[in-house]
C-alpha cells in the first residue's frame, strides 16, 4: 500500500513553469494553434468541474441567531431574568432581556456577514474569456474553461485561469493583488531552469484574477477553479474560522468563575439564615436576590456601548470597524504583521537616485525621450516605472512636451523580457541620436565609453556594474541609460542600433515609504508592539524599506532579520515557532506561508494584527486576531476578510486605533472593578450580618434596586473616560491576563469589605439609636458609597483631583441622577410603601455621606500607594 506522501506526490500536478509550452500541450493532448475540440472540452469539464470559486454551505438565519445565545454568561443572564420575573421585578427582568437581545443581534449581524469575503473573492473571476477551440477564437463564459484550453489574453483582460504562457508580445501583468509585487511583471514564454517557489518569480505563468496591463499572449490553461492559486486562497479562507478575541475569552472565563462563586455564596447565606432561625421563604428570596445582584447584568450592555462608542471614535480616525470585538482586541496586539506595498509604502515608483558623470540635463533628456509614458491632465499615464522617470525629469525642470517636440521619435526597438532593454531614435540638428535604457547587466557591456563633462571618457564596465549592484543592494530598481549619435538615419537593425554605446548614467527607483510610517513604527515600539513586514516583493527591496522606517536597524545586527519564502518552506512548524520572534522581514512569501507565520506567532501566545490590501492577504487577515485591510487601494476580498478597514490606507492610523483599543479595555476593566466591588460590598453586608449577630440588613427589593441603579447609568458613563496617562508607553497586556489581574481582585476584596464593614457599623448604630431606620440607612449608605467609589476609580493611577470632576460630564450627570432617585425613594411618600423606606434625619443622612467619603479616601489612598510604587520602580530601572 503506497504511503500518504507517495500518493500525494503521484497526484501533485507538474511544475508547469519548468516545462516547455510544447511539452505541456502534448501532456494535455492539444494543439497550441487549433485548441481543443468542443466535445473534448465538455468531457474535461465533467472531470475537472467548473472553472469557478466554490462557495460555502449556507447556515440558516435562525441557526445563526440561536448560536448567539449559547455563551455561558448569556445563559446566566437569561436565568437571572427569569429569577427577576419570579420575584415580580419586571423592570429588572426586561432590562436584562433587552441587553441579551442587543448582544445577540450584534453577534448575528457579524456572523451573517462572515461569508461575504468568499463572495467577494468569487467576484474576482472574469466573466468572459477568449478561447481557441477547433481552430477558431471566440468568447465564452470563463467558468467553461478546462485544463488544456488555449486562451488569448491582451491588455485590460483579467486572467481567466492559471495559464502557462506559450507566445507573448510585450506582456506585462499586474499581480500586486496576488503577490504583493508593486509594479507590473514582465512575462516571457521560456521554461525556467530551476524550481522557483515564489509565484512572483514564475515569469512564464499568469494567474487567475490578475490583470493584463500591457501586451498580449497565447497561453495554455493548466489549472481551473479551486485548483488555481486564487482557488487555493479560497480554500485557506474557508478553513480559517478566526479566533475568539481576548475580550471574548476573558468575558467567558469571568462569567464561569463568577457564576460558581455566586452560587457558593448564596448557598452559604441561605444555610446561615436557616441556622439562625430565619423563615425559609424570606431566606430563599434573599439568596435569589443576592444571586441576581451579584451578577453584573449590565456588563454585556456596557461592553457593547463601550465598543460601539470606540468604533465611532475610530471612524473619526479613519479606521472603520467591521467586527465590534476587534475594537478592544487592538489594545492586546503584540505583533503587527504589515504588508509592504501600499501599506508601508506609497504604492508608486519614485526616482531615488540619478548618477551620471555628464550634465544632469543630458540624463533627464534621455529619460524623457526613451519613454512610452504620456503626459495627462492628472500627471502621466503609462507603466509605473516610466511615469516615475517622467515625473523625475519634470521635477528637475525639464519641459517634457518641448523636449519631445524638438526631438521627435523616429523609430523604436521595444522592450522585451529577453533583451531587457529598449531603444528609441530621435531627430537632432546634427543628425540622429539613439537612446537605450534597460538592465545594467545588459546595457553597460554594450558601452564603449561614457559621457563626461569634457566630452567622452573611457568606461570601466566592472566599476559601473559594481555601482549598480550597490544601488540594488539598497533596495533600488536600477536602470542604465546610454546613447549613440548617428550622422544620419541608420538601418533599423537591433544589433547596429545597440552597439558602441556611450554610457550616460544610472537611475535608481523605489516605491518609497509613507512619510508617517517611521513615526508609526516608533510609536508601536514604545507601546511594546513589534512591527513585522511580510511581503511578496524582493528581499532587497523589502529590507531597504524596513531599514528606512525602523522595522530593522539601519546597520546589520546579530540575529535573524530576514527570511524568504524559500527559507520558510524549508523550516518545520517547530523551527518556525522558534524563529518568528526574532525575524522582522519576510520577502517573497505566498498566502499559505502568511497564514503559517500568523499561526506560529499565535502558538507563541502572541496577539497578531495583520495588515494588507490584496487577495493574497485575505486568508491571513481572517486568521489573525485583528485583520486590518486598506480601504482605498484594498480589494473587496481583503476588506470583507478584515475586522478593521483603514479608510486612508495609512499604517499610522493603526497606532491611533491601538490607543483607542487600550482605552476601551481600561474602561471595561474600570466597570468590572466598579460593579464587582459594589456587588462584593452587598454580598459581605448580607453574608456577615448573621455571623456578627445582626439581622439581614436589606430586603430583596433593596438589593435589586441598588444593583440596577448603581450598575446602570454610572457604569455606562465610564465609557467616556479618557485614556490613562502613558497608555502608549506600556507593554501590551499579557495574553493570559484575566479581568482580576493587575490588583483588581485585591481592590474588589479590600473595598468590598470596607463597604460591607461600614454598612454593618451603620446598621449596628441604627439598631441601638433608631431601629426603624436601620434598613433605610444601610440601603442609602450602600448607594452613596458606590457613587463615591465610581468617582474614585475613574483612573487606576491618577487622583480624582488631577483628572478633574468635569472631565467626564456624563458620569457626573449619572451620579447626580442616581442621588436624586435615591432621595425620591427615601423621602417621597408614594415610593416609601414600595421600597419599605422611612425618611432619614439630617444627621442620619450625614452619616451615610460620611461613609461614602471614607470609601473615596480609601480608594484615593490605594492609588497614591500605586503611584509611589510605580515611581520607585522607575527609579530602580533608571539606576
Amino acid at each position: 500500500m503506497p504511503s500518504k506522501s507517495s500518493t500525494a506526490a503521484a497526484t501533485r500536478p507538474p511544475d508547469w513553469h519548468l516545462l516547455e509550452a510544447e511539452d505541456i500541450a502534448r501532456h494535455h493532448e492539444v494543439s497550441l494553434h487549433h485548441g481543443l475540440h468542443e466535445d473534448d472540452a465538455a468531457t474535461r469539464r465533467q472531470r475537472h468541474g467548473s472553472n469557478a470559486i466554490a462557495g460555502t454551505d449556507k447556515v440558516s438565519a435562525w441557526r445563526l441567531l440561536l448560536r448567539q445565545f449559547t455563551d455561558f454568561m448569556i445563559l446566566v443572564l437569561i436565568a437571572a431574568a427569569g429569577v427577576s420575573a419570579l420575584l415580580g421585578d419586571w423592570s429588572d427582568s426586561l432590562a436584562i432581556v433587552v441587553v441579551v437581545l442587543l448582544n445577540g443581534l450584534v453577534g448575528f449581524g457579524q456572523a451573517w456577514r462572515a461569508d461575504r469575503a468568499l463572495e467577494a473573492l468569487k467576484k474576482l473571476a472574469p466573466q468572459k474569456a477568449t478561447v481557441v477551440r477547433q481552430g477558431r477564437a471566440r468568447k465564452v463564459d470563463a467558468h467553461e474553461l478546462v485544463p488544456g484550453d488555449v486562451v488569448l489574453i491582451e491588455a485590460g483582460d483579467q486572467v481567466p485561469a492559471d495559464l502557462r504562457l506559450a507566445h507573448v508580445a510585450r506582456l506585462q501583468v499586474d499581480e500586486s493583488a496576488l503577490t504583493g509585487e508593486s509594479v507590473a511583471v514582465e512575462k516571457h514564454a521560456d521554461a525556467l531552469r530551476q524550481p522557483v517557489p515564489a509565484l512572483g518569480d514564475r515569469r512564464n505563468m499568469a494567474y487567475k484574477g490578475t490583470l493584463v496591463s500591457n501586451g498580449s499572449a497565447r497561453a495554455l490553461v493548466v489549472a481551473t477553479g479551486m485548483s488555481t492559486e486564487l482557488g487555493k486562497i479560497a480554500q485557506l479562507m474557508t478553513g480559517s474560522d478566526g479566533q475568539q478575541t481576548p475580550l471574548q475569552r476573558r468575558l467567558a472565563d469571568f462569567g464561569k468563575r463568577l457564576a460558581l462563586a455566586v452560587l457558593a455564596v448564596c448557598a452559604v447565606v441561605f444555610v446561615a439564615g436557616l441556622l439562625r432561625g430565619e423563615p425559609v421563604v424570606p431566606m430563599v428570596l434573599t439568596a435569589i436576590s443576592l444571586a441576581v445582584a451579584a451578577i453584573p447584568e449590565a456588563l454585556p450592555a456596557v461592553v457593547t456601548v463601550l465598543l460601539a462608542l470606540g468604533a465611532r471614535r475610530m471612524a473619526s480616525l479613519n479606521a472603520l470597524v467591521r467586527r465590534l470585538p476587534s475594537v478592544e482586541t487592538l489594545g492586546s496586539v503584540t505583533f503587527i504583521c504589515s504588508d509592504k506595498t501600499g501599506t508601508l509604502t506609497q504604492n508608486r515608483m519614485h526616482v531615488e537616485e540619478l548618477r551620471s558623470d555628464a550634465q544632469e540635463g543630458l540624463l533627464l533628456l534621455a529619460l524623457a525621450l526613451c519613454n512610452d509614458a504620456e503626459p495627462s491632465a492628472t500627471g502621466f499615464l503609462g507603466d509605473p516605472t516610466e511615469t516615475a522617470l517622467l515625473s523625475a525629469a519634470q521635477a528637475k525642470g525639464l519641459d517634457i512636451d518641448e523636449a519631445r517636440r524638438r526631438h521627435p521619435r523616429l523609430i523604436e526597438v521595444p522592450f522585451d523580457s529577453q533583451r531587457k532593454r529598449m531603444t528609441t531614435l530621435h531627430a537632432f540638428d546634427a543628425g540622429v541620436v539613439a537612446y537605450t535604457k534597460g538592465a545594467p547587466e545588459v546595457v553597460v557591456p554594450l558601452c564603449v565609453s561614457r559621457v563626461a563633462l569634457g566630452g567622452s571618457a573611457p568606461i570601466d564596465v566592472r566599476a559601473v556594474l559594481a555601482e549598480a549592484e550597490a544601488m540594488a543592494s539598497r533596495g533600488l530598481r536600477v536602470l542604465a541609460v546610454a546613447r549613440r549619435a548617428h550622422a544620419s538615419m541608420p538601418a533599423a537593425q537591433t544589433d547596429a542600433l545597440e552597439t558602441e554605446l556611450q554610457f550616460i548614467g544610472l537611475v535608481g527607483l523605489i516605491d518609497p515609504p509613507r512619510a508617517e510610517a517611521a513615526e508609526a513604527v516608533r510609536s508601536c515600539r514604545s507601546a511594546g508592539i513589534t512591527a513585522v513586514m511580510i511581503t511578496g516583493d524582493h528581499p532587497g527591496t523589502a529590507l531597504a524599506i524596513a531599514r528606512r522606517i525602523g522595522i530593522v536597524p539601519a546597520e546589520p545586527a546579530s540575529g535573524v532579520r530576514l527570511l524568504t519564502g524559500a527559507d520558510l518552506e524549508a523550516l518545520s512548524d517547530e523551527a518556525l515557532r522558534e524563529t518568528v520572534r526574532a525575524c522582522r522581514v519576510y520577502a517573497r512569501v505566498d498566502p499559505t506561508q502568511k497564514i503559517r507565520l500568523v499561526r506560529a506567532l499565535q502558538a507563541q501566545g502572541e496577539f497578531v494584527a495583520m495588515t494588507g490590501d490584496g487577495v493574497n492577504d485575505a486568508p491571513a487577515l481572517k486568521q489573525a486576531d485583528v485583520g486590518v485591510a486598506m480601504g482605498r487601494t484594498g480589494t473587496d476580498v481583503a476588506r470583507e476578510s478584515a475586522s478593521l478597514v483603514l479608510l486612508d490606507d495609512n499604517f499610522a492610523t493603526i497606532v491611533g486605533a491601538v490607543r483607542e483599543g487600550r482605552r476601551i479595555y481600561d474602561n471595561i476593566r474600570k466597570f468590572v472593578r466598579y460593579a464587582m466591588t459594589g456587588n462584593s460590598g452587598e454580598i459581605w453586608t448580607i453574608f456577615l450580618a448573621p455571623l456578627v449577630g445582626l439581622p439581614i440588613p436589606l430586603l430583596p427589593i433593596h438589593i435589586l434596586w441598588v444593583n440596577l441603579v448603581t450598575d446602570g447609568l454610572p457604569g455606562i458613563a465610564l465609557a467616556g473616560e479618557a485614556a490613562e496617562r502613558g497608555v502608549m508607553q506600556r507593554p501590551p497586556r499579557p495574553p493570559q491576563e484575566n479581568f482580576f489581574d493587575g490588583g483588581l481582585w485585591q481592590h474588589v476584596l479590600f473595598v468590598g469589605l470596607l463597604i460591607g464593614g461600614l454598612s454593618l457599623a451603620l446598621q449596628a448604630w441604627a439598631l441601638s439609636h433608631s431601629p426603624q431606620h436601620a434598613q433605610t440607612i444601610v440601603f442609602t449608605a450602600l448607594t452613596l458609597m458606590q457613587m463615591a467609589h465610581v468617582l474614585g476609580i475613574r483612573s487606576e493611577i491618577d487622583s480624582l483631583w488631577r483628572i478633574g470632576l468635569g472631565s467626564n460630564l456624563p458620569l457626573l450627570g449619572a451620579v447626580f441622577l442616581t442621588l436624586v432617585l435615591q432621595l425620591v425613594i427615601v423621602y417621597a411618600p408614594f415610593a416609601q410603601p414600595w421600597f419599605k423606606t422611612v425618611p432619614l434625619t439630617a444627621y442620619e443622612f450625614g452619616l451615610c455621606i460620611a461613609a461614602s467619603l471614607i470609601v473615596l479616601v480609601a480608594v484615593e489612598g490605594e492609588k497614591g500607594w500605586r503611584r509611589a510604587r510605580q515611581t520607585g520602580t522607575e527609579k530602580m530601572a533608571g539606576a
